[in-house]
């Protein structure tokens, strides 16, 4: 194929996508050049992933066109645009975890003579792509006894090895650590250096400054603008997103702080949690972070009693809880908003309606049945006052954004009226607009005289939305903050680390 003088590596010219009922894309440009990296933003059901499905082959746009090198295609399936050197890394990674970094790289595309695999050759072959991004992996490891940063490096191996040219990232490091985050900026950089173009699909603003070189914003199906990364400002950027400008990301409060709620004591769990005790007031918001593996997750799986202690006590407004089991903690006023909504929050494959209606069950049952009316009118509240984006309460749990699956979740659990509520990476995975919504929840929660415990990777979420904030390190309570606003980042992550 020859390349035209100039030409961009990709255009996508007037995309429109229409599927019953709703109007996904309207028109929208995207231009990507070689060895660049653009930004794509924009809210959850901004038109982001039809977009990109419509690169990908998965869907065929109702207008417009993609032209690659200067050359006109239309994609029928995912494997036309494969063989037009796109591919698509996406958060959820499309790896089997039973084969070896090496079978997932070359599955469907084994090398083979006579009818048999050479192995030798994949092998050869698998460690000069795992050279060319930095990173050295066995690669007949199997990929569940891999790390999800090397996990990653797999899929980015995979789309090197079908000579890709334009790269699709889509949240890539909504699960990874610091250093994982690091290295992959690194490997980012290396496909930079190699001509290839990057697509990176992130709700961390952070890290678009970091290594994007261009930004480009959708909202409601349409394009709204795209910009260098140095001619624009985080405020600008959230405005382009959501439409308005938001007066602070993290609204502010004033905090009344009543008297202590929930007091935890020497809790114990075989290694992974280790003497620790706090205790969290009436209308605070306590924050809870760490590094990945700190014990953040296992302190509060043991406060619900999703798992058991060893040792330790547990009480809320005076009265010790005895924790067998989460019907036990719902019942005594704990709530979880679980760190993965979607295996632990959610039935994915039930309707937003019935998620709702699950831990509250003995509100909306009469004789054994259900009361759907009941639950449907209940739940119609919550769809008001949340904003949540539905068509209908009989939606699929799976078919919803991010930022609308948390917020059933939310809902679900303020029906119940619990007075101790743990958000575990609250924000994980959703956009500007959604968590501004959350972190407003949060606080209209503390007003009511509620104690929340929030947990999150994120510092400046964690600082600017907690009153105090513990640090935690190897499963022990390593250091606390009691003057938030006169603290800094550095400070946290110094007794972070250790």
């Amino acid at each position: 194929m020859t390349t035209t003088p100039q030409a961009p590596l990709l255009a996508m010219k007037g995309v429109s996508k229409s599927f019953p009922g709703v109007r996904a894309l309207a028109g929208v440009d995207l231009v990507l050049h070689r060895g660049e990296v653009l930004a794509l933003l924009g809210e959850n059901g901004a038109g982001k992933s039809t977009l990109i499905k419509i690169l990908a082959g998965a869907y065929r746009p109702d207008a417009g066109s993609i032209v690659i090198n200067g050359h006109a295609l239309s994609f029928a399936n995912p494997i036309h645009a494969q063989r037009a050197g796109i591919s698509v890394i996406y958060q959820e990674f499309n790896l089997i975890p039973s084969l070896s970094a090496r079978e997932n790289i070359f599955l469907g595309r084994e090398r083979t003579c006579q009818g048999f695999i050479q192995r030798r050759a994949e092998q050869s072959r698998a460690l000069e792509l795992f050279a060319h991004v930095g990173v050295q992996i066995d690669p007949e490891t199997p990929c569940r006894e891999l790390a999800i940063g090397q996990q990653q490096v797999v899929e980015i191996a995979k789309a090197l090895s079908q000579d890709a040219r334009i790269i699709v990232m889509d949240e890539p490091s909504a699960a990874l650590t610091s250093p994982e985050v690091e290295r992959l900026f690194g490997i980012v950089h290396e496909l930079k250096v190699r001509g290839i173009g990057v697509i990176y699909i992130s709700h961390r603003l952070d890290e678009i400054f970091r290594i994007a070189d261009r930004v480009m914003v959708m909202r409601d199906g349409q394009h709204v603008a795209t910009r260098p990364t140095g001619q624009v400002t985080r405020e600008a950027l959230i405005e382009m997103m959501v439409g308005r400008k938001l007066e602070s990301e993290f609204p502010k409060r004033s905090a009344t702080v009543g008297k202590e709620r929930l007091v935890v004591k020497h809790l114990c769990r075989r290694g992974k949690v280790r003497d620790v005790s706090f205790s969290i007031r009436a209308g605070e918001v306590l924050g809870l972070t760490g590094l990945v593996g700190a014990g953040r997750t296992e302190t509060a799986r043991l406060i619900f009693g999703a798992d058991r202690s060893d040792s330790g006590t547990i009480t809320l407004d005076g009265r010790m809880l005895r924790l067998q089991n989460p019907r036990d903690a719902i019942r005594a006023g704990i709530a979880l908003l679980t760190e993965d909504r979607k295996s632990q929050g959610l039935v994915l494959g039930q309707s937003v309606r019935e998620n709702f209606g699950l831990p509250n069950l003995s509100q909306m049952s009469s004789w054994g049945f259900v009361q759907q009316r009941r639950e449907s009118s209940a739940f119609a509240r919550f769809v008001e006052s949340l904003r949540i984006r539905i068509p209908h309460h009989e939606q699929l749990a799976r078919n919803l954004s991010g930022g609308n699956q948390q917020k059933v979740v939310l809902a679900k659990w303020l029906q119940r009226n619990c007075e101790v509520i743990i958000f575990d990476e609250p924000t994980r995975g959703i956009d500007v607009g959604a968590k501004y919504e959350v972190y407003l929840l949060i606080n209209e929660l503390a007003a009511q005289g509620k104690a929340i415990l929030m947990i999150s990777s994120e510092l400046p979420e964690v600082m600017g939305m907690s009153d105090r904030i513990l640090v935690m390190h190897q499963g022990r309570i390593s250091g606390e903050v009691a003057d938030v606003p006169n603290s800094t980042q550095e400070d946290i992550m110094r007794t972070a680390v250790g």
